[in-house]
C-alpha cells in the first residue's frame, strides 16, 4: 500500500485534499500532511513515504529546495509539485530536479487524481520489476549453490574430473578454492538438539553452521562448504595466499583444533546446539578429497553414538577394522515380521522398544551402519505386513519407508525411533480388524480381480492366492462386508455377463459358455436356469 505526504503552508489546501480525495480507491493506505518543509523532513525521517506532493512557494524553505533534499536523501520517493505559479522558470527547475509532475492551483480533483494515480501505477510497476529482479537473483544464487553442492558431491564420491573442468566449475560457481592447493576436510555432524528439525530447517541449520565456520576459519583459510552425500556437512579449506603466513602450510592439529572449538562454541551460542567434527590430514585438492572424505566418514560413523560435542582428528583413527557388535536383538524370535503379520500390536511395540532400549544402553558401540540396519529391519517388516493385507505403505504414509525423502532418519537413534513410532502407529491403524478402509480396499481388489478374470478358470482359492489370504479367511471377510459369499458373487457376475451377451450379441450358446470360463454348455445352461428361472435359449427367444 502507498504512503503519501502533502506539504503546503496553506494548511486548508492539504486538509481539503486529505478529506475529499477517495484515497482508498487509489490504493493509498496513509496520507500525511505538513505545513512546512521542515515538518515534511521530520515526517520523511519517521515514515516510509512513497509520494511527496509539495507546494513550491513556502516560507523559510521552498518546495524546490525540499524536492532537492528529498532527491538526495530519499531518491526512491516520487516527487510532485503543487503551485499556483505556472511560469516557465519553475517548470524548467522542476525538470532539472526530475520532478514527476507539475499540478497547478486551484487544484482540480480529477486532474490531481490522474497525476497521483499515474505515479502509483509507475511505482507498482517499478516494485514488481524489482521483485522479479531479486527473485531472479535469489534463484540464480540458489541454483549456483545447488550446482556447487553437486560438484562437491562428485568430488567427495571420487568422480574423476579433468583439471580444466574443475577450474571451470570453481570459477563458474564462485567456489573460492584453487586446484593443487594444500587442503584439509572438516566433516560436521549436527547433534541431537537438531533431531526434531524437518529436512528444510535442518538444511538451513547446516548452511548456518557452514557460514559460521567460514567466518571463523577466515582469513587464514579459503573455505567451501556444502551438503555431503551422507547427510552431514562438508567443509573443504585451503591455505589463503593473502592470509597470515602467505598461504604456507602449517601444523594442523593445534590451529584447526582451536578453530573447530570456536566453531562449536558459536554454534552453541547462536544455534543452541552441539556439533561433532572430524578433521582430516592435509591433502592436495581435489585429488585427495575423496579419500579424505571416506576416511573421515568412517570415523564419524564409528563414533555416531558418541557425545554430541566432539572433535576428532582422522590421524588418530587409522583405517583398520575394529570390533563391531551385532544387533542380535533384532533377530531373536518372535520376529517383527511375524508379530505384524499376526497383528500382535502390543508385542510388536515391545519388540521395537527393546531394540531402541538396546541402542540407548549401548550408545558408544552403535554406528550409523547399526542405525541403517534397524531402519531396514523395521521398513522390511512394515512393507511385508502391509502388502500381505493388500495395502501399499505409501498409501499409509507417503514418506514412510522412503529413505531418499528424509535421509536424516538414520542420523540418530532419536530420529529413527520417532520415525518408527509414527510409521508403526499408522500401520496399526490401517491394518486393524476394525479399520473400514483396509477391508474396503480388499473387497474392491477382489471384485476387480473377479471382473478382470471372469473368462478364466477362477475360484475362491485362486483369488485368495492373489491377495495373499487363506481362502476360508477371505470368504469370511467378504461375506461379513458384503452380505454375499464370494462364490455367489462370482456366479452372479458370470450370469450378468451371460445375460448381456445373450441380449446384445449373436454369439452362440457354446461361444458364450467358453467366454465365461465354463467347460460344459449343459452345466452353464443349468446354472443360468437356476439363476434366472429359464434356459439361455428360452431367454434369447
Amino acid at each position: 500500500m502507498i504512503e503519501i505526504l502533502l506539504v503546503d503552508d496553506e494548511s486548508y489546501v492539504t486538509e481539503s485534499l486529505k478529506i475529499t480525495i477517495p484515497w482508498d480507491s487509489l490504493g493509498v493506505r496513509s496520507v500525511y500532511t505538513a505545513s512546512s518543509a521542515a515538518e515534511a523532513l521530520t515526517i520523511l525521517e519517521a515514515q516510509p513515504i512513497d509520494i511527496l506532493v509539495t507546494d513550491i512557494r513556502m516560507p523559510e524553505m521552498d518546495g524546490l529546495e525540499l524536492v532537492r533534499l528529498v532527491a538526495e536523501r530519499w531518491p526512491n520517493v516520487r516527487r510532485l509539485l503543487l503551485t499556483g505559479h505556472s511560469d516557465f522558470e519553475y517548470a524548467k527547475k522542476a525538470i532539472q530536479l526530475q520532478v514527476a509532475g507539475y499540478i497547478l492551483k486551484p487544484v482540480d480533483d480529477d486532474e490531481f487524481m490522474r497525476c497521483v494515480l499515474g505515479e502509483i501505477e509507475s511505482l507498482k510497476d517499478e516494485w514488481e520489476e524489482t521483485e522479479r529482479y531479486h527473485k531472479l537473483l535469489y534463484d540464480m544464487k540458489s541454483d549456483r549453490r545447488r550446482l556447487a553442492e553437486d560438484v562437491m558431491s562428485d568430488l567427495l564420491l571420487g568422480r574423476q574430473l579433468s583439471e580444466r573442468a574443475v577450474a571451470d566449475k570453481l570459477r563458474k560457481y564462485e567456489i573460492p578454492l584453487r586446484p593443487q592447493a594444500p587442503s584439509f576436510l572438516m566433516l560436521v555432524q549436527l547433534g541431537s538438539h537438531f533431531a526434531d528439525y524437518d529436512p528444510e530447517s535442518l538444511s538451513l541449520m547446516e548452511y548456518a553452521v557452514g557460514n559460521i565456520a567460514e567466518e571463523v576459519l577466515g582469513p587464514a583459510y579459503l573455505v567451501w562448504h556444502g551438503k555431503a552425500p551422507h547427510d552431514c556437512l562438508a567443509l573443504v579449506a585451503t591455505t589463503n595466499p593473502e592470509g597470515p603466513g602467505g598461504g604456507a602450510v602449517r601444523p594442523l592439529r593445534e590451529e584447526t583444533g582451536r578453530l573447530a572449538r570456536e566453531v562449536g562454541k558459536q554454534v552453541r551460542s547462536y544455534l543452541k546446539g552441539d556439533i561433532s567434527i572430524v578433521i582430516s590430514p592435509w591433502f592436495v585438492f581435489p585429488e585427495g578429497m575423496s579419500e579424505a572424505y571416506r576416511n573421515a566418514l568412517g570415523t564419524l560413523f564409528r563414533h555416531g553414538g558418541a557425545s554430541d560435542s566432539v572433535i576428532l582428528f582422522q590421524e588418530d583413527y587409522p583405517d583398520a577394522p575394529g570390533s563391531v557388535r551385532s544387533l542380535e536383538t533384532l533377530y531373536k524370535p518372535p520376529t517383527l515380521i511375524h508379530l505384524l503379520e499376526s497383528k500382535q500390536w502390543t508385542a510388536a511395540e515391545a519388540k521395537i522398544a527393546e531394540v531402541f532400549g538396546y541402542l540407548e544402553t549401548e550408545k558408544a558401540a552403535v554406528t550409523r551402519e547399526h542405525l541403517f540396519e534397524v531402519y531396514l529391519w523395521i521398513a522390511n517388516a512394515c512393507l511385508y505386513a502391509a502388502h500381505r493385507h493388500g495395502v501399499l505403505v505409501h498409501q499409509i504414509d507417503a514418506a514412510g519407508a522412503d529413505l531418499f525423502i528424509d535421509r536424516s532418519m538414520v542420523q540418530s537413534p532419536e530420529r529413527l525411533r520417532r520415525w518408527a513410532s509414527e510409521l508403526f502407529g499408522k500401520l496399526k491403524e490401517e491394518l486393524s480388524d476394525t479399520d473400514v478402509y483396509a477391508r474396503g480396499h480388499l473387497i474392491k481388489q477382489v471384485q476387480e480381480l473377479v471382473t478382470r478374470d471372469i473368462g478364466l478358470d477362477i475360484s475362491v482359492k485362486t483369488i485368495a492366492e492373489k491377495v495373499y489370504l487363506h481362502p476360508v479367511y477371505l470368504s469370511k471377510i467378504y461375506k461379513s462386508e458384503t452380505g454375499e459369499s464370494l462364490g455367489d458373487y462370482m456366479i452372479r457376475i458370470r450370469m450378468e455377463r451371460a445375460l448381456y451377451l445373450l441380449k446384445h450379441t449373436n454369439k452362440k450358446i457354446y461361444e458364450i459358455t467358453a467366454e465365461l470360463g465354463y467347460q460344459n454348455p449343459q452345466y452353464f445352461s443349468k446354472m443360468f436356469k437356476k439363476h434366472y428361472g429359464m434356459t439361455p435359449h428360452e431367454y434369447r427367444d
